[in-house]
């Protein structure tokens, strides 16, 4: 314990710090040793045999010193997070589509999809774009069916060009396409 309280300041060396840093030294000294045992040593012989081995002795630690190095180089920042639904926002439907979704590619995983929000990028030729719906409470979006669901697109100024009456676009959540769909009407005058 240290003036500054239980866990010092920054300059104080931790007890587990200085138990690594020992161990280190005792184990740096070992394979000096060994290297020097094992250069004065007879080929052939057990001392030089003993002398590798504590040489040896020293590799796992190159890969904590190689780790701490590393840790020691400064980082980029992480990049900024990519702009999502407000939370606080209504749900306000851009347009209506019809919703198929795919079998799933494990039978076990072949269940219907829950009342709540989905997240998505409704997919258009090789654009991407974010978008959200519901299922309502007391519904469930069996799969293989057709589904009639209210869609909520990001950026509607942006996408909403990309899904006039008609159009097709796949669903697109994490890295599998799980929906094929198709634009029934728009609903917000706006795109």
């Amino acid at each position: 314990m240290t003036a500054n309280g239980p866990k010092g300041n920054a300059s104080t060396m931790t007890t587990i710090q200085s138990r690594r840093r020992l161990i280190v030294l005792i184990l740096l000294g070992l394979a000096v040793a060994g290297a020097i045992v094992r250069h004065y040593a007879e080929r052939g012989t057990t001392t030089r045999d003993i002398g590798t081995l504590l040489m040896v002795l020293w590799v796992p630690i190159i890969g904590n010193v190689i780790a701490w190095l590393i840790g020691k180089l400064p980082r980029r920042a992480a990049p900024a997070e990519p702009a999502g639904f407000d939370a606080a926002r209504a749900f306000t439907p851009h347009f209506l589509a019809e919703l198929r979704l795919r079998p799933p590619a494990l039978p076990s995983h072949d269940v219907p999809l829950a009342p709540g929000e989905y997240r998505c990028a409704l997919v258009v030729g090789n654009e991407g774009f974010s978008a959200r719906w519901f299922v309502p409470p007391g519904g469930a979006l069996a799969r293989g069916k057709p589904h009639a669901l209210d869609i909520e697109l990001l950026s509607p100024q942006t996408a909403g060009p990309r899904f006039p009456a008609g159009a097709a676009f796949r669903v697109l959540v994490g890295d599998s396409f799980i929906a094929d769909g198709r634009v029934l009407e728009l609903r917000a005058p706006h795109i």
